[in-house]
């Protein structure tokens, strides 16, 4: 299967400045939002409504913001929801972060593979993840604050995870030796979730094939 990380060949800003930058999976953007420094220090919108729906065609509403915390190593995934489909825009307010979506849309052309794109304070980045992909992270960090909103509510019944260290999706971690959760030890290969019809089917509003 094939690789990616962040590509920044296609982009485009809008009028208040905040650039959105094509991916190699279909509907996964990375986010530049114009920044505005002075000596007192920045500002930027780090969301906006109508402008981020019309910018990234999100077609819910945000519903749920959750902040994680993480110290260096931790590596959180590569989690779904295989009902309730989770869209989440991400971004970091402390420290750093390597952040993965993976396709895992049946119908999708880029299905099975990766994206990889790096997420600071710094940086200001913000990257949307639309329904039909699995999420993760590691930290890159001491400490990383991230925050990520979402277009529906955290199922745990329904949630599904990914195995990080898949040997078929190859993804290029930048710390090979990760701290993980229990939960996401037991992780379940993409040929495992192929035979247990744990894959989105057709269009992303609808929930997963069971």
């Amino acid at each position: 299967m094939t690789n990616h990380k962040t590509s920044n060949s296609n982009s485009n800003s809008n009028s208040n400045g905040m650039k959105i930058i094509e991916t190699d999976l279909a509907d996964v953007k990375v986010i530049e939002p114009q920044v505005f420094n002075d000596d007192r220090g920045f500002f930027y919108e780090s969301f906006q409504a109508e402008r981020y729906l019309q910018a990234l065609n999100i077609n819910k509403p945000f519903v749920q913001s959750n902040v994680s915390q993480s110290k260096r190593g931790v590596l959180r995934g590569l989690h779904f929801q295989r009902q309730q489909p989770q869209g989440k825009l991400i971004s970091v307010t402390r420290g750093s972060i390597f952040d993965v979506a993976v396709d895992l849309r049946k119908d999708s052309n880029s299905f099975g593979k990766w994206l990889g794109v790096e997420l600071s304070a710094e940086n200001k980045r913000q990257i949307w993840i639309p329904e039909g992909f699995a999420h993760g992270f590691v930290t890159l960090s001491e400490l990383a604050d991230v925050e990520y909103k979402c277009t529906d509510y955290y199922a745990p019944q329904h949630e599904v995870c990914l195995l990080w260290n898949d040997p078929d999706l190859a993804i290029d971690w930048p710390i090979k030796d990760p701290i993980l959760s229990t939960k996401d030890t037991l992780g379940l290969t993409l040929e495992e979730l192929v035979l247990k019809g744990l894959i989105f089917k057709g269009e992303m509003s609808k929930d997963l094939v069971l």
